[in-house]
């Protein structure tokens, strides 16, 4: 059985925000996302089928929900935002790269 390590393999073409499944199962799927400076498009959110909770692991970023609140994220911080939770990243720091571990997993 071979470990890995979060840090390990980090891109260095950051040109676009990089996502990268580290598992993937019918019933759950973890991701490790390399944003620098980057956000989700203006128009439209993120409206998913599955839970997803999210951790930012190193840097720093601000969600916004389709009510008007905004949630800002650093090292360490994590939040569970349910299905259907409508969202958008609207912000990650342009200076430090942010490593997010977000698990998405039905109810």
């Amino acid at each position: 059985m071979n470990s890995f390590n979060i840090f390990d393999s980090l891109p260095k073409d950051l040109s676009s925000e990089v996502f990268e499944d580290i598992v993937h199962s019918s019933t759950v799927r973890i991701e490790r996302i390399v944003s620098k400076g980057h956000c989700s498009p203006e128009i439209g959110w993120y409206d998913q089928d599955e839970n997803e909770w999210v951790m930012i692991v190193e840097g720093e970023a601000v969600l916004e929900f389709d009510d008007g609140s905004k949630c800002k994220l650093s090292t360490g911080d994590y939040i569970n935002i349910p299905a259907h939770v409508k969202h958008k990243v609207i912000w990650t720091n342009p200076n430090q790269i942010t490593i997010w571990l977000a698990v998405f997993y039905k109810s």
